[in-house]
């Protein structure tokens, strides 16, 4: 028999390492003396404590690495499908240092400009929520990057060009969309795919897709590197709504997410005083 000392340094696993694999059931010791609480290994054992070296150096969890070993013909599956989880999180820390290292260098800033008038087609997206927490913005952006790729690939087809990035706009150009996006029934979001074309190609578009004139404007715009997420989108407004205007004001009902292939840029319109007052009279 091996004290759990000897049996340490033969498999260089320390013993409160040993210990926490005898309290999750995935190295039971040979023996354990009742009265002393020491626990003993026999020589076979160093097999398996080679085996769960091996699977934890991947990453895996004592959960799967007992699973593992309780079935060894899906080990290979469980490798496998562990493999696509790493290389998942590596991208996401890739993500991660990008984003950061933009931050640092070149911190966003507001940028003032004038957006000509734009020929858009406008998808709703549905089965998305505006977003009142981090999961359901995932899903939103998982739902609304596919809707974009639908309305870009339909566009095309029907013979116009895509003519800069798409966007994505909170439901609210008609009092059906404001009351469904409120009370959270939806859809919430509206993907904009500007697009050059003639009457032929956009009369060849389907019924499901809208053609819209964006009206010409001035606005803010701050730039995000990489995924959005309600904090960011956070930061993007408090940069946006204090950015000092002469006889106007940031307009962040009016305001959209330009979607870029490294980052979202936030705009919202610029609106003068006077527009207020008139639109109120």
């Amino acid at each position: 028999m091996l004290s759990i000392s000897g049996f340490s340094e033969m498999c260089h696993l320390p013993p409160q390492t040993l210990r926490y694999y005898h309290s999750e059931g995935l190295l039971v010791p040979a023996n354990v003396d009742e009265q002393t609480g020491y626990r003993s290994y026999v020589m076979e054992q160093v097999e398996q404590a080679m085996l769960i070296t091996v699977l934890r150096g991947t990453g895996m969890s004592v959960k799967l690495v007992r699973r593992a070993l309780d079935e060894p013909d899906a080990t290979p599956a469980l490798l496998q499908q562990h493999s696509a989880e790493v290389e998942r999180q590596r991208q996401a820390q890739d993500e991660a240092i990008r984003d950061a290292r933009t931050f640092f260098n070149s911190w966003p800033e507001v940028r003032r400009r004038h957006v000509p008038e734009i020929t858009v087609v406008s998808k709703p997206v549905f089965g998305t929520s505006a977003g009142r927490n981090q999961h359901e913005w995932d899903e939103a952006d998982a739902a609304i990057t596919a809707t974009v790729q639908e309305v870009v690939k339909t566009v095309e087809s029907c013979g116009a060009v895509v003519s800069g990035p798409p966007w994505q706009t909170l439901a609210c150009e008609t009092p059906e969309q404001r009351r469904q996006t409120l009370t959270g029934e939806g859809p919430c979001w509206l993907v904009k795919v500007p697009v050059t074309a003639d009457g032929k190609a956009l009369a060849a578009l389907p019924g499901d897709v809208e053609v819209q004139i964006f009206e010409a404007r001035d606005e803010l715009s701050i730039f995000i590197p990489g995924k959005m997420s309600i904090a960011k989108y956070c930061t993007a407004l408090s940069r946006l709504v204090p950015y000092p205007l002469d006889a106007a004001y940031v307009d962040t009902t009016r305001s959209r997410h330009l979607l870029h292939d490294d980052g979202v840029e936030t705009t919202a319109a610029i609106r003068k005083l006077d527009e207020e007052v008139s639109a109120e009279g």
